[in-house]
């Protein structure tokens, strides 16, 4: 599945969780968590929130 950035370019390069999700099609919370445990989505830790990157969800979905 190719994905456009054009779709996702009012969206910040540095997203946060909830951004992610919205994202996604507004997917759930405990999906999302697994996303990020699993490693499906890579993402990092600002304190205790997570923060993905932009092109790794852009990532993500080329491979579903």
């Amino acid at each position: 599945m190719e994905v456009t950035e054009d779709i996702f370019e009012k969206y910040p390069d540095v997203l946060t969780f909830n951004q992610m999700r919205e994202m996604l099609g507004n997917i759930g919370k405990t999906l999302a968590y697994k996303l990020l445990q699993n490693k499906e989505i890579e993402s990092f830790r600002l304190g205790k929130n997570y923060r993905i990157l932009k092109s790794k969800i852009i990532e993500y979905l080329e491979r579903q």
